[in-house]
């Protein structure tokens, strides 16, 4: 599962980095839910996301069979996020808040649905995580549950904003919702990616002479300084 998993990652990246060409060579706007900008954001971040999630996972203490169910749901449904957002920036509509025809609804309860299994697995890598992990050092099992948790806290934002958009756009203001939403892109996209920097940072120590103590220590201050980060972006943003 791990392969197919890196794959998809990477084919989900290639697909922002595509994104990105068309967004610069044509010139469009990178404001707006028409824009390519949004295909090239879902493509980079859920590729990064898969792959960082299906190495980050690798260091739990869990039935390499359930691993494998979880790992195969969260980047199945990357997938089909990228790819209808992706269909929906080259067909000129919106793909989210948007109940304008029935393929369209279609499209946004499917994306909406998405979210709430990418949630369901993260919420067990966490808890497997929580759990106590012999043979894994303090400084990676913190990381590990610190990454884990604000990834948590980075898709409880997502779903705020669906469900606060949804709600506009239902109400007969969808330009509204999607306005309000991108108030919270910026808290969203840092608390997406703590799973990659802090872990990989515990991985990085792990090659230092230093003893585990120290290491932990640096652990936990880069840990609390991310939340500091999150914090300044929430108020300068949110």
């Amino acid at each position: 599962m791990d392969r197919v998993a890196y794959r998809a990652g990477a084919l989900l990246f290639g697909s922002g980095l595509v994104h990105l060409v068309v967004l610069v060579a044509s010139g469009t706007s990178w404001e707006g839910p028409l824009s390519y900008r949004k295909a090239m954001t879902f493509g980079l971040s859920f590729g990064l996301t898969v792959a960082t999630l299906t190495w980050a996972t690798s260091f739990l203490r869990m039935s390499a069979r359930l691993r494998s169910v979880l790992l195969g749901a969260f980047t199945a449904v990357s997938v089909v996020e990228v790819a209808l957002v992706t269909l929906q920036v080259w067909r000129g509509v919106p793909s989210h808040f948007n109940f304008e025809t029935g393929f369209d609804t279609a499209v946004s309860m499917t994306l909406a649905m998405g979210g709430a299994v990418i949630i369901a697995t993260v919420l067990a890598f966490t808890g497997a995580a929580l759990r106590p992990a012999a043979g894994l050092s303090a400084s990676m099992i913190f990381a590990l549950r610190f990454g884990l948790v604000v990834l948590l806290g980075a898709l409880a934002v997502g779903a705020l904003m669906i469900a606060h958009g949804v709600g506009l756009a239902r109400g007969g203001d969808p330009q509204l919702a999607y306005t309000t939403a991108g108030t919270l892109k910026p808290v969203h996209a840092v608390t997406m990616h703590a799973i990659l920097v802090v872990p990989a940072l515990a991985w990085l120590l792990r090659f230092t002479a230093w003893p585990e103590r120290r290491r932990t220590l640096v652990v936990r201050l880069v840990s609390a300084g991310y939340v500091l980060v999150i914090a300044a972006v929430w108020l300068v943003f949110g």
